[in-house]
């Protein structure tokens, strides 16, 4: 079993952006607890004690036991908004969950085994990364692992094809596809047929010959002409 994770939030933080700036330059991310019926607390965690809890195997789907005035609230980070360049977390949301209810959630999709069909003339195409769950907080898995191993060019594997772990089901259609076998896309040259060339050259080397000894006879001609003039 998992250790247990728990996160302080200290609350009544004030709200607007000149606040939110003022905690971000003090090493806290400003945030929302919701859920459950119950009204939304405003709270701020510690960075890099918010870091520490998603670094875990379960990753963004880590259950958190949020310590907010001295009460812990069992939840999940639902949304994490970040800086569009430095990738800074701006603000955090935190939704209260029931151990003992189900919550969708998006599980990351792993490919194991080598698909050697396909690595012979192609490559692994894989289009689904995530597949959104439904599971209790307990039961949340880390993640799916799709064995690519019977994949061959011209065939795909599907969510059909995945082993969801006992308590988790998912509403996602089973044939949507996971990856694909795609053939390598080759460009074809057209190569002339052994001869071809070598014809054409002859056949040019010879017309050009041909109007060479014309041209040559032409002023030979008038050369004599003129000498005869003079």
């Amino acid at each position: 079993m998992a250790d247990e994770i728990v996160l302080a939030a200290e609350t009544g933080r004030e709200k607007g952006t000149g606040p939110a700036k003022r905690l971000r330059a003090e090493g806290k991310v400003p945030g929302v607890v919701y859920g459950l019926a119950a009204e939304p607390v405003e709270v701020s965690v510690v960075f890099r004690d918010l870091r520490k809890a998603l670094t875990t195997d379960a990753g963004m789907n880590a259950v958190i036991n949020l310590e907010v005035e001295g009460e812990k609230v069992l939840s999940i980070v639902k949304e994490m908004q970040r800086h569009p360049v430095r990738r800074d977390p701006l603000h955090v949301d935190f939704l209260r969950v029931d151990p003992d209810a189900t919550i969708a959630v998006e599980v990351p999709i792993v490919l194991t085994g080598e698909a050697k069909e396909v690595e012979v003339g192609g490559y692994v195409d894989h289009v689904l990364y995530t597949l959104l769950v439904d599971a209790k907080p307990g039961a949340i898995p880390d993640e799916l692992t799709l064995d690519i191993s019977e994949l061959e060019i011209g065939t795909s594997l599907a969510v059909s094809d995945l082993t969801l772990p006992p308590g988790v089901t998912t509403e996602v259609d089973p044939e949507e596809a996971i990856v694909f076998g795609q053939a390598s896309r080759v460009v074809e040259e057209e190569v002339p047929e052994e001869g071809e060339e070598g014809e054409e050259g002859e056949e040019g080397a010879e017309g050009e010959a041909a109007e060479g000894g014309d041209a040559g006879g032409g002023d030979s001609d008038g050369g004599g002409d003129s000498g005869g003039d003079d």
